[in-house]
């Protein structure tokens, strides 16, 4: 999603401290201490709500990885800031990989693990990996801008992966929808994913099986066999694989993209004619 709160996240951070108190590795705060964080930081803001999602040490050493998921009257966002070894202060932004060869980590270990459905050629020097919420509105945002960059640039392969936040009561279903679709007919897959994005207004909690199931048969495929499907512990599995896989890379925000390794995590701001010479500068790169 869209991160509405940055600006006003980033200024009461930066200059924030984090009380002593610690779980058992010493490196990490605990999940009491980022709450009574938080409270101290927004509540003065009644609107304001948030979870702690996770609290994991970081890639560089000496940094706690916090991710919350913060909400106001404009909607919810899932936010990364990083707590020093002391305790003492937090760091808001992101940590973007560094070297001569940056994104090669990232790239490789999408290579590795991808799971998603796959167009364009098999064999390309660029491609394009979409993480994706199919309940997010600004993945339905990007969908025009994406299907526009592919039609230009034909010789990219485009992978979508699944990645429902935590904060959308029907994401994990309809990612496990998507997910038999995808594995049962690819192009019904593109049809069903479009149609879920056209129709998320309507979709609900409790009318998502049977909006699934009516819209993955008007995809072209058979919805009872599709929601059989996602009921499975196994295509459960599959989701949690890319969730886990996303976050791995850096995910924690929807949709985010990565070319060639290179993550984007704001697409919908970005002009049209950066994102295409991000492709091709991918493209002629050895």
């Amino acid at each position: 999603m869209r991160r509405l709160l940055a600006p006003f996240i980033a200024v009461l951070l930066l200059g924030a401290t984090l009380p002593a108190q610690q779980k058992t590795d010493p490196a990490l705060p605990s999940e009491e201490t980022v709450n009574s964080f938080m409270q101290q930081t927004f509540g003065y803001d009644s609107s304001v709500t948030w979870k702690v999602a996770s609290i994991r040490p970081s890639e560089a050493p000496g940094l706690a990885e916090v991710v919350v998921v913060v909400g106001n009257s404009q909607g919810q966002q899932v936010t990364t800031f990083y707590v020093t070894q002391d305790g003492k202060h937090a760091l808001v932004g992101d940590m973007i990989p560094f070297g001569a060869k940056p994104y090669e980590p990232a790239r490789a270990a999408l290579e590795k693990g991808m799971n998603g459905v796959a167009k364009g050629p098999a064999e390309s020097k660029v491609t394009i990996v979409e993480f994706s919420d199919l309940q997010c509105p600004h993945c339905k945002e990007a969908q025009p801008i994406i299907e526009k960059l592919l039609a230009d640039e034909p010789n990219a392969k485009f992978i979508l992966q699944q990645y429902p936040l935590p904060s959308h009561n029907w994401a994990a279903k309809g990612a496990a929808y998507a997910d038999c679709v995808g594995r049962t007919n690819k192009d019904a897959f593109w049809k069903f994913v479009q149609s879920v994005f056209d129709a998320q207004n309507d979709i609900t909690e409790s009318n998502a099986d049977e909006k699934f199931s009516e819209l993955a048969e008007k995809s072209g495929v058979k919805g009872a066999d599709i929601a059989a499907c996602a009921a499975k512990p196994a295509t459960k599995s599959r989701v949690d694989a890319s969730v886990a896989l996303g976050g791995a890379v850096g995910v924690n925000s929807t949709p985010t993209f990565f070319v060639n390794g290179r993550r984007i995590a704001n697409i919908n701001g970005m002009p049209y004619e950066v994102l295409k010479e991000l492709v091709e500068y991918a493209g002629k790169q050895p």
